[in-house]
């Protein structure tokens, strides 16, 4: 089985495969376009997902050697994206942060992130948005249903322009998530 889906939040993401598991789906492939591919099990399975920025080849066997040493099975995911996905069959030792200095360290590199895809997409919205309209001029002096049929034309190019600024929400939504989830930890 395959679904398409796409997250801004890797909390979320983890919640929606953890429901996929919980119906009997386990995960096997996820491409970087949004697409997870699942297959039916029998067997009770849990994931987790951690975000490791640019590891080397040395650090990463040591930090899959880690995992695995635990039971945990490394799923491979996008290749750019930093996001590291881990499935075991559930035993009630299914959490990969076992600390709360290492639950903090994961929501101190989810808020670099999501700080730095937000800073991207709002800095690519200045540069699209600074010379060009969102509508073609000509449309504001149009009458009647003349106006209308421009504009409803035009609404998805307008929405397609604003994608980049409306990702730029979405990340910095999740930055400060991640930040107060990382300040709860601090202050308790």
């Amino acid at each position: 089985m395959k679904k398409f889906k796409l997250f801004f939040n890797i909390e979320n993401e983890e919640q929606w495969l953890n429901e996929q598991l919980q119906k009997g789906y386990r995960c096997t492939h996820i491409s970087g376009l949004g697409i997870y591919t699942f297959e039916q099990t029998d067997k009770r399975y849990v994931m987790r997902l951690d975000y490791q920025d640019n590891l080397p080849k040395e650090k990463l066997a040591e930090y899959k050697g880690i995992y695995e040493d635990f039971g945990w099975n490394y799923l491979k995911g996008p290749w750019l994206s930093g996001i590291r996905y881990w499935q075991k069959e559930d035993d009630d030792q299914n959490e990969i942060f076992s600390d709360r200095q290492s639950q903090g360290q994961y929501y101190r590199r989810l808020m670099n992130y999501s700080f730095w895809l937000g800073t991207v997409f709002l800095a690519y919205s200045f540069m699209l948005y600074s010379d060009a309209e969102l509508y073609h001029e000509g449309l504001w002096s149009m009458d009647g249903s003349l106006f209308w049929k421009a504009f409803l034309f035009e609404t998805p190019f307008v929405l397609m322009k604003l994608l980049p600024a409306i990702m730029a929400a979405f990340f910095w939504r999740s930055y400060f998530k991640a930040y107060r989830k990382h300040s709860l930890l601090k202050e308790t």
